[in-house]
C-alpha cells in the first residue's frame, strides 16, 4: 500500500524540497559552500562514473565538473517525498540545461532524477546520501541570433557572484538557507 502523504508534515515537505531547489541554485550560481552544508558529513554523493564520495570530495570536485560549463540551470518538477520519523527518501525529476562557452556555444541538456535519502540532526534536514539517475539527453548548437534578440532588454545571468540573484540582500546573507 502507497502512502500518498497521509501523517507527512508540509514543514517538513517544505523544508526537504527547499533542501533540493537549495542544491540547484548552489551548482548554478557556484556557490560551492552553500552545496557543502546542504550535506551531513557522513554523506554520499552518487553521480555514477563521474563521481562517487563523500561531500567535501564532492564539493572538490564541483569547480572542475562546472568549468566547461558558461551557465547552468537545474529545475526540478514532479518530486515524491516520504517522510518517517527522521529520516525521509525523495524523488525529483530534474532538467539540467548547460551552455558551454564561446566561441561555438553548444547547448546540453540533461534529464535525469535526483534519488534521496535524507535525515534530520539537530532539527535541520539534510542529504544523507544522493545519487543522480540519467534518463535522457540532448545536445544542439546555441542559437545565438535568437539568444541576442529575446536578450537584447533583459538582464542577463551569469554562473558567479555577479548574477542579479546575489543582489536579493536575504538570500545573499542566509546563503539561501531558509531558518
Amino acid at each position: 500500500m502507497y502512502d500518498r502523504g497521509q501523517g507527512c508534515d508540509p514543514v517538513d515537505q517544505a523544508a526537504i524540497r527547499n533542501l533540493v531547489a537549495l542544491y540547484c541554485r548552489g551548482c548554478d550560481r557556484r556557490d560551492f559552500a552553500l552545496v557543502r552544508s546542504l550535506y551531513h558529513d557522513d554523506a554520499v554523493d552518487d553521480h555514477g562514473a563521474m563521481f562517487c564520495g563523500g561531500p567535501d570530495a564532492f564539493v572538490e570536485w564541483l569547480p572542475k565538473a562546472m568549468e566547461p560549463w558558461e551557465l547552468t540551470i537545474h529545475s526540478l518538477s514532479n518530486s515524491v517525498i516520504v517522510i518517517d520519523g527522521d529520516v525521509a527518501e525523495g524523488e525529483h525529476m530534474v532538467r539540467a540545461w548547460h551552455r558551454t562557452h564561446p566561441p561555438d556555444r553548444r547547448e546540453v541538456i540533461v534529464y535525469g532524477r535526483y534519488l534521496d535519502r535524507y535525515q534530520r540532526r539537530l532539527g535541520e534536514w539534510r542529504f544523507l546520501r544522493r545519487s543522480l539517475v540519467f534518463d535522457h539527453g540532448e545536445t544542439r548548437p546555441v542559437d545565438e541570433e535568437a539568444l541576442a534578440a529575446l536578450g537584447r532588454d533583459a538582464v542577463h545571468g551569469t554562473a558567479d557572484r555577479g548574477d542579479p540573484s546575489w543582489a536579493l540582500a536575504l538570500i545573499a546573507r542566509s546563503g539561501g538557507i531558509a531558518r
